[in-house]
């Protein structure tokens, strides 16, 4: 992969924000976690909280970016968006945060190839659910590329997003390749409701809450 050094040309990326907070989701929740926003994103999924993503922020050199990151107490970084890997600069940042010694995490949609991601970045790949909006853009062939490393999350609107992630789960046999993550829309499905069907069916999967809106239901970008 072409980065600063090899091509001569500054890697620059529009950053929506870079925050320090906790984990809210995945098998990281809970840790002092710093995140970088990328702004931009393909989808429009009808229950996204991060709208103030799709455009603006400013862009900045991948020196500035690591050298915000670093400034936080914390080895784990989240690059998220929006969608982070619309931008092909996103892919050197994954690198040169790995290469600084930092434990990387990456947030995306499902709807964008992740082959050419770094081995060492953690992947949470979406599956888009009908109630989404956006079920059509899942890119079915990153399941190929998944690894023990990495995560598949469904968020879910309602009961018939819960029996269309049943489905894929069992028929791509998902909780061989990766940990599988259930999670609800918030204020749209009951967790508990989610955890009851969950035993019900004897799921091998994860629920997952929003740690960081239970406690910071106020704050954005928390």
């Amino acid at each position: 992969m072409a980065d600063e050094a090899s091509t001569g040309v500054a890697v620059t990326l529009r950053i929506s924000e870079i925050f320090f907070s906790l984990q809210g989701e995945a098998s990281r929740v809970g840790l002092p976690t710093v995140f970088v926003r990328l702004t931009g994103c393909p989808l429009r999924c009808v229950y996204c909280d991060t709208d103030y993503a799709f455009s603006g922020g400013e862009t900045l050199a991948l020196a500035d970016i690591l050298a915000r990151v670093q400034a936080f107490p914390t080895r784990y970084v989240t690059v998220t968006g929006g969608e982070p890997l619309a931008q092909r600069g996103c892919l050197t940042l994954l690198s040169a945060l790995c290469d600084a010694g930092l434990d990387v995490s990456l947030e995306t949609s499902g709807a964008l190839d992740i082959a050419a991601v770094d081995a060492r970045v953690a992947r949470i790949v979406d599956l888009k659910t009908p109630g989404s909006g956006e079920v059509t853009r899942n890119l079915w062939a990153n399941l190929d590329h998944l690894t023990p490393r990495d995560e598949i999350k469904f968020v879910l609107t309602d009961a018939e997003d819960y029996a269309w992630a049943v489905q894929q789960l069992r028929q791509h046999r998902l909780h061989e390749r990766c940990a599988v993550l259930f999670s609800t829309v918030h204020g749209q499905l009951s967790p508990t409701q989610l955890a009851d069907w969950i035993l019900r069916d004897g799921l091998p999967v994860r629920l997952q809450v929003q740690l960081h809106k239970l406690l910071w239901t106020e704050a954005k970008g928390r």
